[in-house]
């Protein structure tokens, strides 16, 4: 590979296996073909990759499922061909979607059945203390989460992120109320 695309496809390579999402083989993939000016081959990305067809091939659906690279035909050609996304908000409103908001909704499920629990029990099971703390906290938890959705939300669907929109969500105490532990 060539010194300038060399860079390239190593550095997104290490930026991708840091992420939690991708692979540094995917992002490697992705920065190649991003660099390319047309449709690739899987022979042509193992080769230049210096990987096997099959490993690529496995990396490449991966790559396909989170709408980073999308599979084309040539004219003529029987192979499978790829080219990168270059729609990157799409992508990111995709990333934010399926990978980020799944994660909030979980920690906020779980907030509401802990929630439910000490109304359940009537905070039996706790000190005196913690039934008064242990609300509180979850609903700060609860409210800061729920904010981080909103706005999540709102990127995938394109929407503007407004002030008055995230308040609406956290009612902002003043600031001599707030405490910290």
């Amino acid at each position: 590979m060539e010194r300038i695309p060399g860079i390239f496809v190593d550095g997104i390579g290490a930026a991708a296996a840091t992420s939690g999402i991708l692979t540094q083989l995917q992002g490697r993939i992705f920065a190649l073909l991003y660099l390319h000016a047309g449709p690739m081959s899987l022979d042509e990305i193992a080769t230049e990759l210096g990987q096997s067809k099959s490993n690529v091939s496995i990396q490449v659906r991966g790559l396909v499922e989170w709408h980073l690279v999308r599979h084309t035909r040539l004219p003529g050609s029987r192979k499978d061909h790829y080219e990168a996304a270059t729609d990157f908000w799409r992508v990111m409103q995709e990333i934010m979607e399926r990978r980020f908001r799944w994660n909030l909704r979980q920690v906020l499920a779980t907030v509401d059945e802990t929630m439910r629990a000490v109304q359940s029990t009537g905070g039996k099971g706790l000190d005196r203390e913690q039934a008064a703390f242990v609300p509180a906290r979850l609903a700060a938890l609860r409210a800061f989460f729920s904010a981080v959705d909103l706005g999540l939300g709102a990127f995938a669907q394109g929407k503007a992120i407004t002030p008055e929109g995230l308040q609406k969500a956290v009612p902002l105490l003043p600031s001599r109320v707030r405490r910290t532990r």
